[in-house]
């Protein structure tokens, strides 16, 4: 994995996006390599959440040039084309809605430009950090494009219809403490080695938490997002009858009774691949 690199504490996982020379710009690699090795993540059963960051000044400049190179992915004239260029676009998409489809929450700790492809990863993302130089841009109106790879469909769950319209119309900057005020931004700190850190800290505490409730959330969440209130509710039932455990839940109500953390290390984990006939 040449473009980002991962790394583990306990049940926390951290990617980090490795090329600052250009802005961490996303190329082949990264869309080769991002969804496989999330899924991998998620196979093992071992992470609880996962910290997304980018190394340098900016956390992501969006789409490589080099992602076009050759021009093939921009040929339309024959159906053969279309039909290749709708296929690369799904695969594109599918790369990123996998931070979707973890069972562990995602949070992105992002600082400097967040623009284009950058801007679909972390609207696809759980919680979002920033620093206060940190922006927003749905930059592809600005090289002559629609966004097609999440952020119109996103975005308007995440930010007011008016603000999502101005931004995929005038390509203009959302900045941070804009972002945080309309609650696409779950907080704004000083600059990137703080936002890191908060997001770190979040992450342990998410995993200090029971994994089964944790996932469970997060699905229901996502459900909820694409479905009716009363779709949602009966879903919600379901679910709680399959992940119920009672040995979770009477830790927890332990350790709010004695005043410290609930340690869940030995109950319930998520159940990966290699586990799953246990």
């Amino acid at each position: 994995m040449t473009a980002f690199q991962l790394t583990r504490d306990g049940h926390v996982a951290h990617l980090r996006l490795t090329r600052p020379e250009v802005s961490n710009a996303l190329n082949m690699a990264f869309w080769r390599d991002f969804g496989p090795a999330l899924k991998a993540l998620d196979a093992t059963g071992e992470v609880r959440a996962l910290v997304l960051s980018g190394e340098g000044r900016n956390f992501c400049a969006g789409m490589d040039i080099s992602v076009f190179s050759g021009g093939a992915i921009l040929q339309t004239d024959t159906a053969s084309q279309r039909q290749a260029f709708h296929q690369a676009a799904r695969d594109l998409q599918d790369a990123l809605t996998a931070l979707e489809r973890v069972r562990f929450p995602v949070i992105a700790a992002i600082q400097g430009a967040c623009v284009g492809a950058g801007l679909d990863m972390v609207a696809a993302c759980d919680l979002r950090l920033a620093s206060r130089e940190a922006y927003f841009r749905i930059e592809e109106i600005n090289i002559g494009m629609m966004a097609d790879v999440g952020s119109l469909q996103r975005l308007p769950r995440l930010l007011p219809d008016a603000v999502v319209r101005e931004l995929a119309y005038l390509g203009t900057r959302l900045d941070a403490d804009r972002a945080e005020r309309l609650g696409f931004v779950n907080a704004v700190a000083h600059d990137a080695d703080a936002v890191l850190a908060v997001a770190l800290d979040m992450a342990q505490r998410i995993a200090a938490r029971a994994p089964l409730a944790i996932s469970g959330s997060k699905a229901a969440l996502i459900y909820a997002r694409d479905h009716t209130v009363a779709e949602g509710l009966e879903w919600a039932a379901l679910m709680q009858g399959s992940i119920w455990n009672t040995a979770d839940i009477l830790a927890a109500i332990a350790a709010r009774r004695d005043g410290t953390p609930g340690d869940f290390a030995a109950l319930s984990p998520l159940k990966g691949l290699d586990s799953a006939a246990d």
